[in-house]
């Protein structure tokens, strides 16, 4: 009984470890700004919305939010058309360089973006992709790429290559096994880890901020706008960016856990 009370109190602990930033955050973003700046007034006498409204509208946050979503989307689909074959051959083939191609793999994160990101810049005016959308997804697909292959090759590998070798003595192609019955079998852990590529694209900011200067994400238009605007609408706009991740690992944390290795009853 100790055990479970001291494993309760700990979790409530770090619970509120990490919530109470986020639900200040939303509070001072949701208090007016007659209130914020009052010192004898702790908490707002109202709340209001009228900074995220601003946010949205006044700073075009709508049209950023959109181009979050076209990148985040873009750069999930690339890196999964590229990302799941890769990691279907590093499980299911054997072959020279293979354990070598892995650490090549996570050899290609150790790289600061900074220094990246000159040379990225002068590519793309050169080959006329500049303060695109779709030059900002392919920065972000080789962002995301590496941890696409290392997940879905773990998340192949716990399925046996039994069932694709059944389905090919009974006259499915190597594709079609996979197709039908290897893919259906993965799916949850793809899709966790779509979420996590999602995330990484609709948080980072350098990229987007140095290879766009009208057609900003989310991020790097609040980096350009609200970093400047009274600390209410900083507190919005850390309001706005911290949702939506919340709201995909609160629905999809069940598949998050499994796709690490562990399991939730």
């Amino acid at each position: 009984m100790a055990k479970k009370l001291l494993i309760g109190f700990i979790a409530v602990i770090v619970s509120l470890w990490f919530l109470t930033p986020v639900v200040l955050i939303v509070f001072a973003s949701l208090t007016p700004s007659s209130d914020f700046y009052d010192p004898h007034k702790l908490f707002p006498t109202k709340l209001t919305l009228d900074h995220l409204y601003k946010l949205f509208v006044v700073l075009d946050g709508w049209r950023a939010t959109l181009n979050s979503l076209q990148v985040a989307g873009l750069s999930i689909g690339l890196s999964f058309l590229v990302g799941l074959p890769a990691g279907f051959a590093l499980t299911r083939y054997v072959f020279p360089g293979k354990n070598a191609f892995r650490l090549s793999i996570l050899l290609t994160r150790s790289f600061p973006m900074m220094i990246i990101a000159v040379p990225l810049v002068v590519l793309y005016l050169k080959i006329g992709i500049s303060d695109t959308l779709t030059g900002v997804a392919l920065a972000h697909t080789s962002m995301i790429l590496p941890f696409v292959v290392l997940i879905t090759s773990s998340i192949l590998s716990g399925i046996s290559v039994e069932y694709e070798e059944a389905g090919m003595i009974f006259g499915l192609s190597r594709f079609g096994a996979f197709l039908k019955i290897t893919l259906p079998l993965a799916l949850p852990g793809l899709a966790a880890s779509a979420i996590f590529a999602f995330i990484m694209s609709w948080n980072e900011v350098f990229i987007a901020s140095v290879l766009t200067l009208i057609n900003r994400t989310l991020p790097a238009h609040i980096l350009n706008t609200a970093m400047t605007s009274p600390d209410y609408f900083k507190f919005a706009a850390g309001t706005v960016m911290a949702l939506p991740a919340m709201v995909f690992i609160f629905f999809t944390r069940k598949y998050l856990m499994s796709m690490w290795g562990i399991s939730l009853k």
